[in-house]
């Protein structure tokens, strides 16, 4: 486990963690990943969002290095507006793994994220989704989620729990993806063997970073192997209790923005700081000096 001032890359999750739940990032949590830039560490947004869902916010902070999209699925450079990594998802093989879960549950209602910069969240007739500040597109029918490369399948079952449908799938779908659960209402099926520890791994190593000098910071399942490939994991108090079980630490709620709250206690500063210097950066750092950001508000 590193140090507490040793620590040289900051992985945080979005949603329930650095984002409050009206997608709004606070001022105090801007200062504090100021403050982290101004230690010289680099801050690197690691979430399941699909990068087109990522990017308004992204250019709302400034930045302008790399973040990891889609659950580990994409790395994101927001400067170059391009992948510069991403698997997708066999949609053959997600069409078969949907065949099984419904064998054994009975109908579901999916959704698709399209791989790309620039593609579409497509949803079919019942899907519900779980953020309503994110764009989707309905189609008519589940054939016409399949027309172009996918990066994930989003799962709702209409009376089922979150748990009890990812158990299921886990049990059925076995190779032919990766089940997991990354908030209220998002079971998911991304490509086998990938996670959100897959793409930062990838983006670290491009910063010549590693996971001995990493801290994380999650809510959900889907951050587990990114606790478990970071030096140490910081669950927020309102994290679903798998992942509070396997974290170092717990900390504030999303609300209460207690990433800032470990944040502001690892990186001490003495002295003051005048408004204008070094604004927060991701991957090479980047944060804004506004004092809130709204993602909703950027799309």
């Amino acid at each position: 486990m590193a140090a507490p001032t040793a620590y040289s890359l900051i992985a945080t999750d979005l949603d329930g963690t650095l984002l409050r739940g009206d997608d709004t990032l606070s001022a105090r949590s801007l200062a504090a990943l100021a403050r982290v830039a101004r230690a010289g560490a680099r801050h690197l947004v690691v979430t399941g969002r699909p990068a087109p869902r990522v990017r308004p916010l992204l250019e709302a902070l400034g930045c302008t290095g790399l973040a990891v999209c889609g659950q580990g699925a994409q790395v994101y450079d927001a400067g170059a507006h391009r992948l510069v990594w991403s698997v997708t998802l066999d949609r053959e093989l997600a069409e078969t793994a949907l065949g099984k879960i419904e064998a054994e549950v009975g109908e579901v209602y999916a959704a698709v994220d399209q791989d790309g910069v620039d593609e579409l969240t497509l949803i079919e007739p019942g899907y519900r989704m779980p953020h309503p500040t994110l764009p989707a597109v309905r189609v008519e029918r589940r054939d016409a989620l399949w027309t172009r490369p996918i990066s994930k399948v989003l799962l709702r079952h209409p009376r089922l729990t979150d748990d009890e449908l990812a158990a299921t799938a886990r049990a059925v779908v076995g190779s032919l993806a990766t089940v997991t659960m990354s908030g209220p209402g998002t079971v998911e099926l991304q490509p086998c063997g990938v996670t959100k520890a897959t793409g930062l791994a990838l983006a670290a190593e491009r910063l010549g970073l590693g996971p001995e000098r990493t801290l994380a910071f999650g809510d959900m399942p889907n951050d587990i192997p990114m606790f478990d490939w970071a030096a140490r994991g910081v669950a927020m108090a309102n994290a679903h209790p798998e992942l509070k079980a396997v974290a170092d630490e717990v900390t504030t709620t999303n609300e209460d923005d207690g990433v800032a709250v470990v944040l502001e206690r690892l990186f001490p500063e003495t002295g003051c700081h005048l408004p204008q210097q070094v604004p927060p950066r991701c991957d090479s750092g980047s944060t804004s000096s506004s004092a809130e950001r709204t993602l909703a508000s950027s799309q």
